[in-house]
């Protein structure tokens, strides 16, 4: 049996089946690992009613990237789940926040670390957890919460995805990938969770077998889709930039 190639010809291709309603995951912290042009081409595909999952909403980056703030803009989004709503400083304002006060999309505050655990569970096949984060605040009110060993501890779900958007440096046909270094952070566990995970590469994508399996970051059984970043300037950020910044 002949094995269905992994590789895109163009960021378009690779979104062009996402449909309204989907829940999508982007990597990346800052700029690392954030899957630029897989976002500028989901805002061109026109999908609706998304629900994003990030770290943050992004927008108060100078220059602006494309960023998932661009696709509350564009009327695409009804809901993020982020670690980081808001602007960190408070000379930053993101764009996400007047559409957010006007109840024009809805919003779902996760601490960090969980919102990585809780993509984490649902790739280990695990459907919740307890943990000690965010116990005594706003964000476990009316929720369960559960005295282990003496000490409280709030039910959190797993959080299945269905479309994860990542970056990696390095990858090879089979969709084996190689993080440069802070490209590895929430790339990996959204893989995992994802029913179709889509990844831009910066790094010609190499022949099978051409990663040592000790290198190898994520395994290509969590990845469906790989699209080369193209140079400038068609690739938006593309590697040689990547690698002088981290």
């Amino acid at each position: 049996m002949t094995q269905k190639s992994k590789l895109r010809a163009s960021f378009a291709d690779a979104v062009a089946d996402i449909q309204d309603g989907a829940t999508i995951a982007f990597g990346g912290f800052a700029m690392p690992g954030t899957p630029f042009n897989l976002i500028k081409a989901l805002m061109e595909q026109g999908a609706k009613r998304l629900t994003l999952v990030a770290n943050t909403t992004g927008g108060a980056q100078q220059p602006r990237m494309p960023d998932i703030g661009m696709l509350v803009e564009n009327g695409q989004v009804a809901k993020v789940i982020c670690a980081f709503t808001a602007a960190t400083r408070p000379t930053d304002v993101l764009p996400f926040t007047k559409y957010y006060e006007s109840g024009e999309v809805d919003a779902e505050l996760v601490p960090q670390g969980t919102l990585a655990e809780r993509m984490r569970a649902a790739g280990a096949g695990i459907p919740a957890f307890y943990t000690p984060t965010a116990v005594g605040t706003e964000l476990a009110n009316g929720r369960e919460t559960r005295v282990i060993n003496g000490r409280e501890y709030l039910l959190e779900y797993a959080l299945p995805l269905d479309y994860a958007f990542i970056r990696a440096k390095t990858a090879d046909v089979l969709g084996n990938l190689r993080f440069h270094r802070s490209q590895r952070n929430f790339n990996p566990v959204m893989a995992t969770a994802a029913r179709c995970t889509i990844a831009e590469i910066d790094d010609p994508i190499l022949p099978a077998g051409a990663i040592d399996p000790d290198d190898v970051h994520t395994p290509g059984i969590y990845v469906h889709r790989l699209v080369q970043v193209p140079p400038a300037p068609e690739g938006i950020w593309p590697a040689k930039r990547q690698a002088r910044g981290r």
